[in-house]
């Protein structure tokens, strides 16, 4: 028998000897909520539950394997037939099992992403879609549009109205590739990932004998981070639970940070209304952080109105406050973030353990610059480095034509934005381009056109106007702020929102770098630092450093990738209002409070350190130099009735940094 009062705390020992009956459990962050998870299951197995009568849902199959390998080291019983792995698995299992109800076969197919974006470039060509005049999306952004409003439970109208307002003209268009997408599933026995889901609810509803052989037999469901959850699969869970009742869900509201992607905050914060006779369990020990970082935490997260009150208690000794750092530019920021870096290096913490956090991708640009110039090693959690993304590149392409116009890549990769040229086209365009002596005159001579076929012609007329435009303002001198700007104006940002589903940061992306290119004096300084900055090897090592930093490497990341995880030093970058929170992300409804649970979880990723820095100045070429204040999240920041002094330090940044 398993001594639960010896190997967990209190609040974890109530949830685990729980007899059942609804649970929210309110996990706060390192509080243990994995290992209370586990030693649930062990316990319902050690009182007699077959597993085969338990339902363990997760996000990530890894997650269920880890937590059901502990059982089996806790409880030496054969799980095999315990159902525990991601909702779309434990979907599956069940729909192979009765998908003729549907009209489906057994053996149906799964498309994945590619399959699914391929079927749907299919469809948009059976419906005869005029794709060459007005913005179109292209199948990805398709099928990102079709699954965003399953996942949110809105019809296309409201999510394309909502989130992709450029496209609004052509809904009755993306209506019908929908329905000839849904069409060709069902003819082909075909199901996306999203069908998974929907498909489950649906068999679930429509087959009473089936819900009430699955209710029977699951007599406890348990289901990790329940914050984001959608509303299918929480509507799930309560068709499954309506037998027996014992639905334990585990989660963090002040954890709920992915509604762009369809998780519903209201599934948690409505659990209690749901299940009026529901037990509320609490888990505020904190393992992970000292009592000064999380009491930072705690004064954050109280300004929200929408929430579970709790308060996270840390079981570590006293450690040192967490440091607002004010800078006087982003460059400043970037200067003291890599200096601190090394210095906290020097002292002994390895470089795997510090992390740099922010809320976009464009905010860690000049701490990527400054970390390279360094020799710091370093990872990127979030994605690609900022200079090496495709719309980046796509970009700077242009320029580097001008820069020197014998740059075949440069204009291999520009070609490649053109509809109907493929890489055989491109070889062709730069064997004549490169045979004429002069490449950018050839470009714009009317024979060029002439090397492709008439279909294509149209794309490449369009990029020899676009040229001949960049060409004139390069002559007369324009900035080249103003010169992405009309890479970009003259469609560059048609063809993002055609191509991506997350246009909006991919645009801020863009006039990131516009505004980055203005401090620079000439277009060949400007190339050879993005140059420079893409002078790596594969894993992201500086190739001229040569010492020791190079034996583990600093951790960049967003604050949603960064969700799970810990590090013994956090640097929250861009902490100035607009940056967190996010202009943008405040004016949606219930804004605010999502992006302060963002901070919050940046705050409670650090164990040791925290480091909160903001420029206090940034420089647009529409506004000049403004002044930028410190985030709203920071201000509010008051002394506690139990702490009269502030839960932070001010650190003013030397010069030479």
């Amino acid at each position: 028998m398993i001594d639960y009062e010896k190997e967990l705390n209190e609040e974890q020992c109530h949830v685990v000897l729980e007899a059942g009956g609804p649970m929210l459990v309110l996990a706060g962050a390192g509080s243990g909520k994995t290992r209370t998870l586990t030693y649930r299951v062990a316990r319902l197995v050690e009182t007699g539950i077959k597993p085969e009568r338990i339902l363990l849902a997760t996000f990530t199959n890894k997650a269920a394997r880890s937590m059901l390998n502990r059982v089996r080291e806790l409880v030496p019983v054969d799980l095999s037939r315990l159902s525990g792995g991601t909702f779309h698995h434990n979907g599956h299992f069940m729909l192979r099992a009765h998908a003729e109800r549907l009209g489906y076969t057994r053996s149906f197919s799964i498309l994945d992403t590619e399959d699914a974006r391929q079927l749907i470039s299919t469809c948009v060509v059976e419906a005869g879609i005029d794709t060459k005049g007005a913005t179109f999306p292209k199948a990805n952004v398709l099928y990102g549009i079709l699954s965003l409003a399953v996942n949110t439970a809105a019809d296309l109208s409201t999510t394309v109205a909502e989130r992709y307002p450029f496209f609004s003209h052509r809904l009755e268009d993306i209506r019908k590739v929908a329905a000839l997408y849904d069409l060709r599933k069902r003819q082909s026995d075909f199901m996306d990932f999203d069908d998974l889901l929907l498909n489950w609810r649906r068999l679930l509803l429509e087959c009473p004998d089936v819900l009430q052989h699955y209710a029977e037999r699951f007599e406890h469901i348990l289901v990790d981070e329940y914050q984001d959850t959608n509303r299918i699969q929480a509507e799930i869970m309560d068709l499954l639970a309506s037998r027996h009742r014992n639905i334990m869900v585990v989660g963090d509201d002040s954890q709920s940070i992915y509604a762009f992607r369809g998780a519903n905050f209201a599934n948690i914060m409505s659990f209690p209304e749901k299940y009026p006779d529901c037990r509320i369990f609490k888990l505020e020990t904190n393992y992970r952080s000292t009592p000064e970082i999380l009491h930072l935490a705690n004064l954050s997260i109280e300004n929200n109105e929408n929430q579970f009150a709790k308060s996270l208690r840390a079981v570590r000794e006293a450690g040192l406050r967490p440091v607002v750092v004010p800078a006087r530019n982003a460059l400043q920021q970037a200067e003291f973030v890599a200096q601190r870096i090394l210095e906290l290096h020097r002292d002994g913490i390895p470089l795997h353990e510090m992390a740099i956090l922010y809320r976009a991708h464009f905010h860690a640009m000049d701490v990527q610059m400054e970390l390279t110039r360094r020799g710091i090693p370093y990872e990127i959690r979030s994605g690609i480095r900022f200079f090496e993304q495709a719309h980046i590149k796509d970009v700077t392409a242009y320029l580097r034509i001008l820069g020197n116009p014998l740059d075949e890549l440069a204009w291999k990769r520009i070609f490649g934005l053109c509809p109907k040229i493929g890489k055989k086209t491109a070889e062709k365009l730069w064997q004549f381009l490169s045979e004429s002596g002069e490449p950018l005159e050839a470009a714009l001579r009317e024979d060029f056109l002439k090397v492709v076929s008439k279909t294509a012609r149209g794309g490449l007329a369009f990029f020899q106007e676009v040229l001949i435009k960049l060409r004139e303002e390069a002559v007369h001198a324009s900035t080249l702020p103003d010169l992405i700007s009309l890479i970009i104006e003259r469609g560059y940002r048609k063809y993002l929102r055609e191509t991506y589903t997350d246009t909006a940061s991919r645009e801020e992306d863009l006039e990131q770098l516009a505004e980055f290119s203005g401090k620079f004096s000439s277009l060949e300084d400007f190339l050879s630092e993005l140059s420079l900055m893409t002078n790596m090897d594969a894993d992201g090592r500086d190739k001229a450093a040569g010492d020791d930093l190079q034996e583990n490497k600093v951790i960049l990341s967003t604050v949603h990738q960064a969700k799970g995880l810990e590090w013994s030093v956090v640097l929250l970058v861009g902490c100035a209002e607009g940056m967190i929170p996010l202009e943008r992300a405040v004016q949606e409804a219930g804004g605010e409070e999502e992006e302060r649970r963002l901070f919050y979880v940046a705050a409670t990723r650090a164990k040791d350190y925290l480091y909160l820095c903001y420029p206090q100045t940034d420089y647009s070429r529409w506004a000049g130099f403004a002044n930028l204040s410190p985030s709203r999240f920071i201000r509010e920041l008051v002394p506690s009735s139990r702490k009269k002094e502030l839960p932070f330090e001010h650190w003013v940044v030397e010069e030479q940094w």
